[in-house]
């Protein structure tokens, strides 16, 4: 058990690398917005005041090192979400990864940004609120593709 959990931290922060390279390639290539991961970490501090959605999550009182709070929400969530999946899936996973069952496992994860993030911000279910939800929905499912290719990748090198 103690192995599972430690090879799923390690998918964990390789699948959030994998996501993080990849807004990094949008940014340079089609000039999309880097995340602002400060908007998340305000969210994050704020539930520790009982405050869960926020009609403007930018509206809302400022919290100290808000940014960097949000960057460990952020690797915190991927490695959470890199040891559920190896505990899902097993141990034996790694001796032969495959994408699919990574892929799946990653587009599933998008309902927690979806359904309580998302709202909680003040952004809407699934972004609704947001300029252009299809976008951002567009968006985030290309992010958890990413998500999930990194998933695999980890295991790859790992097994």
């Amino acid at each position: 058990m103690i192995e599972t959990i430690y090879y799923g931290f390690l998918i964990g922060i390789g699948a959030t690398l994998a996501m993080d390279a990849w807004a990094v390639i949008q940014n340079r290539v089609w000039r999309t917005p880097m995340p602002n991961w400060a908007m998340p970490g305000r969210w994050f501090a704020h539930l520790f005041k009982g405050k869960f959605f926020h009609e403007d999550i930018g509206q809302t009182a400022q919290v100290s090192g808000e940014l960097v709070l949000g960057w460990l929400f952020h690797y915190g969530v991927g490695v959470l979400y890199g040891i559920v999946f190896l505990l899902l899936v097993g141990p034996e996973w790694l001796t032969e990864p495959d994408f699919l069952s990574a892929w799946v496992f990653a587009i599933a994860t998008i309902m927690a940004g979806w359904f309580i993030l998302q709202p909680g911000m003040g952004l809407g279910w699934a972004g609704s609120k947001t300029p252009a939800p299809w976008k951002s929905r567009g968006l985030g499912l290309v992010a958890h593709t990413a998500f999930g290719t990194g998933i695999w990748a980890s295991g790859l090198l790992i097994g």
